[in-house]
């Protein structure tokens, strides 16, 4: 039976339901473009999106260990551009008076079956009730389909140039597959790029044309060559514009949280300059229709062979395309650039298509093994800004997969292994383990557990 939710709802409740207030709920599991999926579908349904996330004891409960705590996965679901509000401590099976309490008329969710530790719907009593919405999941991701690759060390998710599968000239199957894939990934991009209504445009995409060497290494300083792929509203009188980079591996709170910190700095920035005041507010709606903030945020993502050569084994793990939907989906940037380099050099600075840029952030790093300070450049050019320690700061690829292997070597160690299931089309196994000192799931290669299921 699923674990009751002892947390009542917080505030007071709503006056009445709201046909465009949306709820939806679920893990958000080290949150990928496959959960933004639902939340940007979700939103389009609604003008308001309330996020209901379920605690770290009643997922233990219905499914099994989290791999990102519950304060983790709130700060994943807050940054999601389309989410109005999250809601921590969640019921894992929906319930009317939950829901109702916010003002939430229909629950959506992805077209597949979520069940609780007893095999019933978790959604059975909103269906009941007609206050049910369907909508599609996003192929080709999972976090099956993420530990796999973690635990096989595969590389054929890697995508050699982004602009070729978009173009369906590079990618596996006949011409028009390619096409098709091609045109499918096109529209997730457009449709990830929007504003937080879910239905205009919201963020720039950008792509930079240059060698593998000026990409990868610290020498070349090709200024290369700058294509937009994709419109936006653009940076807004008086903004400063903001550069990041990185790879955005199994996006983050880690990555969230510097992000977040970024707009946190320039917002101190802007205080001396009286941006917060009523007549530079009024003016600024006077001249656009709507307020917005002082910095524009742009956030180069790295090519896969740029972050394989650094990183090595089989990272990343997220192709290029999908960090960088995890990056486009996240409110706290206004545009990427794909296949940004690992140094951003003075000619790569100086020719961004919006100028120079105001400044250059970088945060703690921990996790790539640098033989070089790649922000020389920022720093002569007198714009470099470092970020500091935060809450998250650990939380990085890395530590994601050191915490799936923990799980799986401690479960083995155990020696009590019940509950076997067949998982991922017959090539991973999900045991549910349980003994006095340890309970986790442990995903195993089938083929290995074949060869020695003791182990």
């Amino acid at each position: 039976m699923s674990a009751p939710n002892t947390i009542p709802p917080p505030g007071e409740p709503a006056p009445e339901l709201l046909d465009g207030r949306i709820w939806v709920d679920g893990c958000f599991d080290f949150f990928h473009h496959g959960h933004a999926g639902a939340m940007v579908q979700a939103r389009q349904l609604g003008n308001e999106l309330y996020c209901g996330v379920h605690s770290d004891e009643d997922i233990m409960a219905n499914k099994g260990p989290t791999v990102m705590n519950l304060k983790e996965r709130l700060a994943a679901t807050d940054a999601c551009r389309w989410v109005t509000r999250s809601v921590g401590h969640a019921p894992y099976v929906t319930e009317l008076p939950y829901i109702s309490h916010f003002g939430c008329k229909y629950v959506v969710h992805g077209d597949d079956i979520t069940s609780d530790s007893d095999g019933n719907d978790c959604y059975r009593f909103v269906k009941e009730a007609g206050r049910f919405k369907v909508v599609k999941r996003s192929p080709g991701i999972s976090t099956t389909d993420l530990v796999g690759r973690m635990l096989l060390c595969t590389r054929t998710h890697f995508i050699k140039s982004l602009e070729n599968v978009l173009a369906g000239t590079e990618g596996g199957g006949t011409e028009e597959e390619r096409k098709a894939t091609a045109a499918a990934m096109n529209d997730r991009l457009a449709l990830y790029a929007t504003d937080e209504t879910a239905k205009a445009p919201g963020a720039e995409i950008w792509f930079w044309r240059a060698s593998l060497e000026a990409k990868s290494e610290e020498t070349a300083l090709e200024k290369g060559e700058f294509r937009q792929f994709l419109e936006g509203p653009g940076p807004q009188p008086g903004q400063r514009i903001v550069y990041v980079d990185g790879g955005y591996d199994l996006f983050s709170s880690g990555h969230i949280e510097f992000l977040r910190n970024v707009l946190l700095e320039e917002e101190k920035l802007a205080k001396a300059t009286d941006w917060f005041g009523e007549a530079a507010a009024a003016k600024r709606k006077q001249a656009t229709g709507k307020d917005y903030g002082p910095s524009y945020v742009v956030v180069g993502v790295h090519d896969d062979n740029v972050i394989n050569s650094w990183k090595g084994v089989n990272y990343p793990i997220m192709n290029i395309y999908e960090r960088g939907l995890c990056v486009l989906q996240c409110k706290y940037i206004n545009a990427v650039i794909f296949g940004a380099p690992f140094t951003p050099t003075e000619p790569y600075l100086t020719n961004l298509p919006w100028g120079t840029p105001s400044a250059v952030y970088h945060g703690p790093t921990k996790f790539m093994p640098l033989t070089y300070d790649p922000y020389t450049a920022p720093k002569a050019l007198g714009i470099y800004r470092q970020v500091g320690a935060h809450e998250f700061a650990d939380v990085n690829a890395g530590q994601i997969v050191d915490r799936i292997m923990k799980s799986r070597e401690m479960a083995r160690s155990c020696g009590e292994a019940i509950d076997i299931t067949t998982y991922d089309q017959d090539v991973m196994l999900k045991v549910y383990c349980s003994c006095s000192a340890y309970e986790s799931v442990l995903y195993i290669n089938r083929m290995d557990w074949a060869k020695d299921p003791a182990n």
